[in-house]
Protein backbone atom coordinates (compact mmCIF):
# COMPACT_ATOMS: atom_id res chain seq x y z
CA UNK A 1 0.00 0.00 0.00
CA UNK A 2 1.38 3.50 -1.18
CA UNK A 3 -1.20 6.32 0.37
CA UNK A 4 2.04 8.58 0.68
CA UNK A 5 3.58 8.42 -2.85
CA UNK A 6 4.87 12.25 -3.46
CA UNK A 7 3.70 13.49 -0.25
CA UNK A 8 5.50 15.14 3.39
CA UNK A 9 4.55 14.00 6.26
CA UNK A 10 6.77 15.66 9.39
CA UNK A 11 6.62 13.59 12.70
CA UNK A 12 7.39 16.27 16.10
CA UNK A 13 9.29 13.71 17.88
CA UNK A 14 10.28 10.98 15.97
CA UNK A 15 13.72 9.90 17.44
CA UNK A 16 12.38 6.70 19.44
CA UNK A 17 9.36 4.47 20.30
CA UNK A 18 6.01 5.58 18.46
CA UNK A 19 7.32 8.36 16.76
CA UNK A 20 9.69 6.48 15.05
CA UNK A 21 7.53 3.72 14.27
CA UNK A 22 5.24 6.59 12.74
CA UNK A 23 8.38 8.22 10.66
CA UNK A 24 9.10 4.31 9.23
CA UNK A 25 5.29 3.56 8.88
CA UNK A 26 4.78 6.63 6.50
CA UNK A 27 8.07 5.98 4.45
CA UNK A 28 6.93 2.15 3.63
CA UNK A 29 3.96 4.13 2.67
CA UNK A 30 5.68 6.18 -0.05
CA UNK A 31 6.02 9.27 1.78
CA UNK A 32 9.11 11.86 2.45
CA UNK A 33 9.54 12.15 6.01
CA UNK A 34 10.82 15.12 8.54
CA UNK A 35 12.00 13.98 11.55
CA UNK A 36 12.08 16.28 15.13
CA UNK A 37 14.27 15.18 17.80
CA UNK A 38 15.58 16.57 20.79
CA UNK A 39 17.48 14.28 23.25
CA UNK A 40 17.04 10.77 20.74
CA UNK A 41 19.62 11.86 18.29
CA UNK A 42 21.33 8.48 17.24
CA UNK A 43 17.08 6.79 16.89
CA UNK A 44 16.43 9.83 14.58
CA UNK A 45 19.76 8.96 12.57
CA UNK A 46 18.71 5.83 12.39
CA UNK A 47 15.31 5.91 11.45
CA UNK A 48 16.54 8.21 8.66
CA UNK A 49 19.05 5.41 7.77
CA UNK A 50 16.17 2.96 7.54
CA UNK A 51 13.74 5.53 5.31
CA UNK A 52 16.97 6.03 2.82
CA UNK A 53 16.99 2.31 2.35
CA UNK A 54 13.39 2.26 1.36
CA UNK A 55 14.05 4.56 -0.80
CA UNK A 56 12.21 7.57 0.41
CA UNK A 57 14.38 10.72 1.51
CA UNK A 58 14.11 11.95 5.11
CA UNK A 59 15.61 14.84 7.03
CA UNK A 60 16.26 14.51 11.05
CA UNK A 61 16.09 18.24 12.40
CA UNK A 62 16.88 18.89 16.65
CA UNK A 63 14.61 20.76 18.02
CA UNK A 64 13.05 22.37 21.51
CA UNK A 65 9.37 22.10 20.50
CA UNK A 66 8.46 24.66 23.46
CA UNK A 67 10.59 27.02 21.98
CA UNK A 68 8.91 29.39 19.21
CA UNK A 69 12.04 29.77 17.11
CA UNK A 70 13.34 26.64 17.23
CA UNK A 71 9.80 25.07 16.40
CA UNK A 72 9.43 27.73 13.54
CA UNK A 73 13.30 26.62 11.95
CA UNK A 74 12.36 23.36 11.81
CA UNK A 75 9.27 23.48 10.39
CA UNK A 76 10.88 26.12 7.80
CA UNK A 77 13.65 23.76 7.29
CA UNK A 78 10.89 20.79 5.72
CA UNK A 79 9.38 23.09 3.76
CA UNK A 80 12.61 24.65 2.10
CA UNK A 81 13.48 20.82 1.28
CA UNK A 82 10.21 19.15 0.50
CA UNK A 83 7.76 21.92 -0.39
CA UNK A 84 4.03 21.75 1.03
CA UNK A 85 3.64 19.68 3.87
CA UNK A 86 0.91 16.70 3.41
CA UNK A 87 0.76 15.70 7.16
CA UNK A 88 1.58 16.97 10.84
CA UNK A 89 2.21 14.39 13.39
CA UNK A 90 2.73 15.66 16.70
CA UNK A 91 4.00 12.73 18.98
CA UNK A 92 6.17 14.54 21.52
CA UNK A 93 5.35 14.84 24.90
CA UNK A 94 6.22 12.90 28.35
CA UNK A 95 5.40 12.79 32.13
CA UNK A 96 8.55 14.30 33.24
CA UNK A 97 8.01 12.64 36.86
CA UNK A 98 4.91 11.21 38.98
CA UNK A 99 4.29 13.96 41.41
CA UNK A 100 1.13 14.86 43.31
CA UNK A 101 -0.63 17.99 43.88
CA UNK A 102 0.87 18.74 47.14
CA UNK A 103 4.70 17.73 45.71
CA UNK A 104 4.44 19.45 42.66
CA UNK A 105 5.40 23.45 42.28
CA UNK A 106 3.97 25.85 39.75
CA UNK A 107 7.80 25.76 37.69
CA UNK A 108 6.66 21.68 37.41
CA UNK A 109 3.47 22.18 36.14
CA UNK A 110 3.67 24.82 33.82
CA UNK A 111 6.65 22.34 32.43
CA UNK A 112 4.31 19.25 32.20
CA UNK A 113 1.94 21.58 30.30
CA UNK A 114 5.00 23.25 27.93
CA UNK A 115 5.97 19.80 26.93
CA UNK A 116 2.48 18.19 26.46
CA UNK A 117 0.32 21.44 25.14
CA UNK A 118 2.13 23.58 24.27
CA UNK A 119 4.55 22.49 22.14
CA UNK A 120 1.58 20.77 20.19
CA UNK A 121 0.14 24.57 20.06
CA UNK A 122 3.48 25.68 18.73
CA UNK A 123 4.18 23.14 15.80
CA UNK A 124 0.69 23.15 14.86
CA UNK A 125 0.49 26.92 14.35
CA UNK A 126 4.34 26.96 12.52
CA UNK A 127 3.07 24.03 10.27
CA UNK A 128 -0.72 25.02 8.79
CA UNK A 129 0.55 27.75 6.73
CA UNK A 130 2.91 25.43 4.99
CA UNK A 131 0.25 22.40 4.83
CA UNK A 132 -1.39 21.46 1.93
CA UNK A 133 -5.34 21.21 1.19
CA UNK A 134 -6.30 18.29 2.11
CA UNK A 135 -3.77 17.36 4.31
CA UNK A 136 -4.04 16.20 8.55
CA UNK A 137 -2.55 16.54 11.60
CA UNK A 138 -2.58 14.00 14.13
CA UNK A 139 -2.10 15.22 17.67
CA UNK A 140 -1.02 12.42 20.84
CA UNK A 141 -3.63 12.55 23.80
CA UNK A 142 -3.30 9.04 25.82
CA UNK A 143 -5.97 7.46 28.23
CA UNK A 144 -4.98 9.17 30.85
CA UNK A 145 -6.42 12.34 29.31
CA UNK A 146 -9.84 10.50 29.54
CA UNK A 147 -9.75 8.74 32.72
CA UNK A 148 -7.10 11.20 35.06
CA UNK A 149 -3.95 8.60 34.82
CA UNK A 150 -2.39 6.90 37.56
CA UNK A 151 -0.85 8.36 40.45
CA UNK A 152 0.95 11.07 40.64
CA UNK A 153 -0.16 11.56 36.87
CA UNK A 154 -2.48 14.71 37.51
CA UNK A 155 -0.64 17.46 35.29
CA UNK A 156 0.24 14.73 32.75
CA UNK A 157 -2.92 13.66 32.60
CA UNK A 158 -4.25 17.54 32.53
CA UNK A 159 -2.21 18.01 29.72
CA UNK A 160 -3.47 15.15 27.28
CA UNK A 161 -6.88 15.77 28.19
CA UNK A 162 -6.35 20.08 26.68
CA UNK A 163 -4.60 17.66 23.93
CA UNK A 164 -8.43 16.23 23.04
CA UNK A 165 -9.86 19.60 23.42
CA UNK A 166 -7.20 21.53 20.95
CA UNK A 167 -7.96 18.58 18.57
CA UNK A 168 -11.71 19.20 18.63
CA UNK A 169 -11.12 22.88 18.78
CA UNK A 170 -8.57 23.09 15.62
CA UNK A 171 -10.55 20.54 13.86
CA UNK A 172 -13.17 23.35 13.71
CA UNK A 173 -10.92 26.32 12.82
CA UNK A 174 -9.19 24.35 9.44
CA UNK A 175 -11.48 22.40 8.41
CA UNK A 176 -12.65 21.67 5.26
CA UNK A 177 -9.23 22.30 4.52
CA UNK A 178 -7.20 20.20 6.53
CA UNK A 179 -8.48 17.61 9.03
CA UNK A 180 -7.70 16.66 12.81
CA UNK A 181 -7.48 14.12 14.67
CA UNK A 182 -6.41 12.37 18.19
CA UNK A 183 -4.65 9.30 19.22
CA UNK A 184 -5.26 7.94 22.90
CA UNK A 185 -2.29 5.38 23.25
CA UNK A 186 -3.15 3.01 26.53
CA UNK A 187 -0.45 0.55 27.78
CA UNK A 188 1.71 0.85 25.03
CA UNK A 189 5.37 -0.97 25.45
CA UNK A 190 7.66 2.32 25.13
CA UNK A 191 10.98 4.13 27.04
CA UNK A 192 7.81 6.05 28.57
CA UNK A 193 5.95 2.74 30.45
CA UNK A 194 9.99 1.31 30.99
CA UNK A 195 10.40 4.96 33.11
CA UNK A 196 7.85 6.12 34.87
CA UNK A 197 5.28 2.45 35.06
CA UNK A 198 6.14 -0.41 37.64
CA UNK A 199 6.07 -4.39 36.37
CA UNK A 200 3.39 -5.49 37.80
CA UNK A 201 1.06 -2.88 36.60
CA UNK A 202 2.03 -2.68 33.43
CA UNK A 203 1.20 -6.81 33.55
CA UNK A 204 -2.15 -5.92 35.68
CA UNK A 205 -3.33 -3.23 32.91
CA UNK A 206 -2.37 -5.64 30.16
CA UNK A 207 -4.32 -8.79 31.25
CA UNK A 208 -7.03 -6.06 31.87
CA UNK A 209 -7.57 -5.53 28.11
CA UNK A 210 -9.24 -7.70 25.99
CA UNK A 211 -6.54 -8.63 24.16
CA UNK A 212 -4.47 -9.64 27.12
CA UNK A 213 -1.04 -7.32 25.63
CA UNK A 214 0.26 -4.64 25.90
CA UNK A 215 0.69 -2.72 22.31
CA UNK A 216 3.29 -1.73 20.18
CA UNK A 217 4.92 1.23 18.22
CA UNK A 218 3.99 -0.26 15.37
CA UNK A 219 0.29 -0.98 16.83
CA UNK A 220 -0.08 3.11 17.05
CA UNK A 221 1.72 4.12 13.70
CA UNK A 222 -1.02 1.99 12.07
CA UNK A 223 -3.76 4.08 13.51
CA UNK A 224 -1.85 7.44 12.76
CA UNK A 225 -1.26 6.19 9.16
CA UNK A 226 -5.09 5.81 8.88
CA UNK A 227 -5.42 8.92 10.19
CA UNK A 228 -3.12 10.67 7.89
CA UNK A 229 -4.35 9.07 4.79
CA UNK A 230 -7.41 9.45 2.11
CA UNK A 231 -8.98 6.67 4.02
CA UNK A 232 -9.90 8.76 6.67
CA UNK A 233 -10.99 11.49 4.70
CA UNK A 234 -14.65 12.29 6.58
CA UNK A 235 -12.83 11.93 9.87
CA UNK A 236 -11.88 14.69 11.61
CA UNK A 237 -12.33 16.34 15.74
CA UNK A 238 -12.05 12.49 16.29
CA UNK A 239 -10.17 10.82 19.12
CA UNK A 240 -9.39 7.43 18.52
CA UNK A 241 -7.78 4.73 21.61
CA UNK A 242 -5.86 2.55 21.15
CA UNK A 243 -5.36 0.64 24.29
CA UNK A 244 -6.37 -3.39 23.89
CA UNK A 245 -9.84 -2.19 24.67
CA UNK A 246 -9.17 -1.87 28.49
CA UNK A 247 -11.77 1.17 28.46
CA UNK A 248 -14.54 -1.67 28.58
CA UNK A 249 -13.16 -4.81 29.62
Amino acid sequence: MQRFTNRTIVVAGAGRDIGRACAIRFAQEGANVVLTYNGAAEGAATAVSEIEKLGRSALAIKADLTNAAEVEAAISAAADKFGEIHGLVHVAGGLIARKTIAEMDEAFWRQVLDVNLTSLFLTAKAALPKMAKGGAIVTFSSQAGRDGGGPGALAYATSKGAVMTFTRGLAKEVGPDIRVNAVCPGMISTTFHDTFTKPEVRERVAGATSLKREGSSADVAGLVAFLASDDAAYVTGACYDVNGGVLFS
